[in-house]
């Protein structure tokens, strides 16, 4: 593809989602490009959206989530939703709204501006023992693992009606690479359920007058080589193309085996990157939309993001980062579990415009956390949701001023290569967010009252050092002088 200057727009059915290529120059190098949906926020990439549980990004109510913080689209995948169906209804589904609003969004209750994509399963997906069969995936919910067929997710499309549905793939589970019989198995699922959320959408189009009730579809390309999946692409590009807006992708370096016809596309990956780096490897390679949620595990983790792109300016580190010589490489992240913050008055990060910058600091959120409150977690995750906006934002300008390959070097030079290692203990979790061990397996999480029961006891037993519950913790909330007295 021959670079060019003038934008490139690329017209899609029913003149409701348009994508328009601002910068590119080969089929394997950053690009610049702007998603454009009518009455939702224009997304300029490479960007990201944020990643939901049951609906809403994780710590963050809906109203923070509109007052402080930047995100312009979120992912919700339809396993939180459906718990026993079809047993029962699920509640989701029962919402009565006018036909011209998405029963989902209401359900939400998500800010209209604010760009929709319904997914099968959460991101990342927690793997399912039973495998997908012709006619149905396999899904986790909270009450345990099920199945979804494909008429089902057409209909939940129907009646939830987002801005943009990702197409059912037949993805393996695990980290085993699949022989030829599943990868046939995979081409031919994929492809059946991609021509039938086409066909309900052609279906619903029929029954409506207004065409902004509809929805857009993603198509997902499967991570294994297009020699093994050229019968799926070429269907996609021969029979599925004009109703198709946007592609999936779950490997990377599959980027450059896309077929022409497919190249204008815009990219969501589900390819998920463990730090900004695995980032700008996707970004370099073409990349346009990501969801991140490495994003939400520092959070849990008790950690405030602290990296930029670029990195820092001075001539000095620009030139050994750029060299690779720098020997003291930087943290991409601030451990807020760490002792020496306790008594720190500093943001988490100089020049950081986030809400918990501007109003608290350090030893504030360390307190928060060491006294298992909410609220500390919230605020870091409103802070890394803000470095992570910041960081697209420079990768944009970047791109933008021709500097990206130079400035990725650096930034690679001059952060570590992952983020740092948890230290203490994150906040509940639920059940089906892991993999069950079987029988005998340990507990999820500590029990609730451990603390007031050792208490009641005695003391009898030391505080674990995972707990986070040590000496000082006791003596902080009055336990020890109770107990010694």
């Amino acid at each position: 593809m021959a670079e060019s200057a003038v934008p490139q727009l690329l017209d899609l059915p029913q003149e409701m989602l348009t994508f328009t290529l601002l910068k590119t120059s080969t089929s394997l190098a950053p690009r610049l490009g702007r998603l454009t949906i009518p009455g939702r926020s224009t997304i300029s990439t490479p960007h990201y959206i944020g990643n939901t549980s049951r609906g809403a990004v994780p710590h963050i109510s809906q109203d923070n989530f509109r007052k402080h913080t930047h995100i312009h689209g979120v992912y919700v995948a339809l396993e939180d939703f459906i718990e026993k169906l079809p047993q029962q209804t699920p509640p989701v589904y029962t919402l009565e709204c006018p036909a011209t609003e998405s029963a989902l969004r209401s359900f939400i209750a998500l800010s209209k501006e604010t760009l929709l994509v319904l997914g099968p399963r959460r991101i990342p997906p927690v793997p399912c023992p039973a495998a997908n069969t012709n006619t149905a995936l396999s899904i986790l919910t909270s009450v345990g693992f099920r199945q979804i067929t494909s008429s089902d997710y057409v209909a939940a499309a129907q009646r939830l009606r987002p801005d943009i549905v990702v197409g059912l793939g037949d993805i393996p589970s695990g980290q085993q690479q699949p022989g030829l019989k599943r990868i046939d198995k995979m081409s031919d699922r994929t492809e059946k359920w991609t021509k039938n959320i086409i066909s309900g959408r052609r279906g619903l189009d029929k029954t409506v007058k207004n065409p902004k009730a509809s929805y857009e579809i993603f198509a997902p390309v499967l991570p294994v080589s297009r020699e093994l999946q050229s019968w799926y692409l070429d269907h996609l590009v021969d029979d599925m193309l004009e109703d198709i807006s946007g592609l999936v992708i779950y490997d990377s370096h599959m980027l450059a085996e896309l077929p022409d016809e497919l190249q204008l596309l815009p990219r969501l990956s589900f390819d998920l990157p463990s730090s900004p780096q695995k980032l700008l490897y996707q970004i370099s390679l073409g990349m346009d939309i990501f969801t991140v949620p490495f994003i939400t595990d520092a959070t849990d983790a008790g950690i405030a993001l602290d990296f930029s792109f670029p990195p820092p300016r001075s001539a000095s580190v620009i030139t050994e980062a750029t060299a690779g010589v720098l020997t003291d490489k930087k943290s991409l992240g601030i451990d807020m579990w760490q002792p020496s913050h306790a008594t720190s008055i500093t943001p988490f990060s100089t020049g950081c415009t986030c809400y918990a910058c501007a109003k608290h600091h350090r030893a504030y959120v360390q307190h928060l956390l060491a006294s298992k409150e909410m609220l500390g977690w919230v605020l870091i995750q409103l802070h890394n949701h803000t470095v992570a906006g910041a960081f697209f934002a420079g990768v944009r300008e970047s791109i933008a001023g021709g500097t990206f390959e130079e400035d990725k070097k650096a930034f690679e030079a001059f952060y570590e290569p992952e983020l740092p290692e948890k230290t203490g203990q994150g906040p509940r979790v639920r059940g089906y967010q892991f993999k069950s061990e079987g029988p005998s397996e340990s507990k999820k999480n500590p029990p609730a009252y451990r603390m007031l029961n050792d208490h009641k006891e005695g003391l009898s037993e030391a505080p674990t050092p995972d707990s986070n519950a040590d000496a000082k913790d006791l003596e902080r909330i009055g336990f020890a002088e109770s107990a010694g007295s």
